[in-house]
């Protein structure tokens, strides 16, 4: 099951765009970018996919109950990239938001939990926007998969391009913070920053601080988009 996200209208008003991402460090990236852009609102949510969701929707809930309902959010920070699609340094922006280990490990493989008959698996970005941002910020398009545990072998780099073959990335929180936009039927973005590859894990070779230096590029440029965007232009 595929739901479409709502695509919620954008405008300049106070608190219209909430970031989230997992940590200060991508928090504040994050925020030297956007200089206190009017209408936007920046958090570090948490890593993983519940507390993303639980922060989120707390987000959410408080801005509506205030009066002053955010349009969009927009889930954001470093990531695995599957090499060579996306490679270290480069920015990826999600035409699927995908939780890649909800399900059941059977005798024949995965199954994911909508082949056990319930539940969701992907959220799909507003197409308008999501080739909005690709343009402003030259990010490639693709599924950034969402996993509880991030992958560490070859083995199942493999087997979840096999299963998403339109994957770029991995990361930890973009499913959850899609599923708090859902519930408030709000649209949702996940754009991140590509900070190693996806598969065995080589600390040495991460470059953190060049996704980091990326990810407050890509907002720099992302800005005039988040200021600009309505879905009832496109």
């Amino acid at each position: 099951m595929v739901l479409q996200a709502q695509e919620g209208q954008l405008t300049t008003s106070a608190a219209a765009v909430l970031v989230a991402t997992a940590v200060p460090a991508e928090r504040d990236a994050v925020a030297r970018a956007l200089d206190g852009l009017p209408g936007v609102d920046v958090i570090a949510a948490g890593v993983g996919p519940a507390l993303a969701a639980a922060a989120t929707a707390t987000a959410l809930t408080t801005a509506a109950h205030a009066g002053t309902p955010y349009g969009l959010v927009v889930s954001t920070g470093i990531a695995g990239g599957f090499a060579p699609h996306a490679p270290v340094g480069s920015l990826v922006v999600a035409d699927e938001i995908t939780a890649a280990d909800l399900g059941a490990e059977t005798s024949d493989g995965f199954l994911p939990v909508t082949e056990l008959g319930f539940g969701t698996v992907t959220h799909r970005p507003p197409e308008t926007l999501v080739r909005e941002v690709a343009t402003a910020t030259g990010a490639r398009t693709g599924a950034v998969l969402t996993v509880s545990t991030v992958t560490g072998t070859a083995v199942r780099a493999a087997q979840l391009r096999e299963r998403h073959p339109t994957a770029l990335a991995e990361a930890m929180e973009g499913f959850g913070v899609a599923e708090a936009a859902s519930a408030h039927r709000t649209a949702v973005l996940e754009l991140r920053a590509i900070s190693n590859p996806v598969g065995p894990r080589d600390r040495a070779a991460w470059r953190i601080g060049d996704a980091l230096a990326a990810l407050t590029d890509g907002f720099g440029k992302l800005a005039p988009v988040l200021r600009s965007w309505n879905p009832h232009d496109s």
